[in-house]
């Protein structure tokens, strides 16, 4: 449980399954004044606190910089260690709804780079009204950034109720061919339950805010957090 007095420091980067977890030493003062210390990690999609998962209390001294100190002594391959042990925790407490939630978020920043490219941090000017195909491809891959948008808001248990409803019992194996399909028929039944513009008031939009739309996908696609 998080604390007003908990301060965070990043110790590294882990690569597992080929996706990057950034790792944080978390240290707070319990209440008979002992200072304790713990490990969180957060995937690379991750831009909220529930996406983050943490060790128990490792460390308990009677300082902050003693935790510090025997922090610093911890190599990348202990780090990973106590990753894959967290992970571990995780699954055995049923909260895969978490890890489904990142994997259908991970799948639609993917897909809306490769519609789109990434014209946000492109040096050259926004698409104008002339350019209708370019255009076209960057509100495709907007309106799939406001399905990761509001799933990244949705709780991770529910979320997974959501997708069992929407499926009608049928599971996702993100290993398996059907993958595609069956996460595709969650993105559409989501898209269409939200209010987004169609493609002429959207353009309007774009084309007179362009710096806007620009930082927006920027955040989300190359900062790795919520607008």
């Amino acid at each position: 449980m998080t604390t007003l007095s908990e301060r965070r420091r990043s110790v590294a980067f882990i690569q597992k399954e080929g996706e990057s977890w950034a790792c944080f030493l978390v240290t707070f003062v319990a209440q008979e004044g002992e200072w304790h210390g713990y490990f969180s990690f957060r995937p690379g999609h991750g831009e909220v606190a529930e996406d983050e998962i943490r060790t128990t209390d490792i460390f308990i001294e009677s300082s902050e910089a003693e935790i510090h100190e025997k922090a610093r002594g911890l190599g990348k391959l202990l780090l990973a260690g106590l990753l894959d042990s967290a992970l571990h925790t995780q699954s055995t407490n049923g909260l895969g709804g978490q890890k489904l939630r990142g994997r259908f978020r991970r799948l639609l920043k993917e897909n809306s780079k490769e519609i789109a490219g990434d014209w946000a941090i492109d040096a050259t000017a926004p698409p104008n009204a002339t350019e209708i195909d370019r255009l076209r491809s960057i509100y495709s891959s907007y309106r799939l950034d406001q399905v990761s948008h509001f799933i990244s808001l949705i709780n991770p248990d529910d979320f997974e109720r959501t997708v069992d409803e929407i499926l009608a019992g049928e599971s996702i194996d993100f290993l398996s061919k059907d993958r595609v399909q069956f996460a595709m028929m969650v993105v559409d039944h989501i898209e269409r339950l939200l209010p987004l513009p169609d493609f002429q008031s959207w353009v309007q939009d774009f084309l007179t805010h362009p710096e806007a739309y620009r930082l927006y996908t920027h955040t989300l696609h190359r900062e790795g957090r919520l607008p």
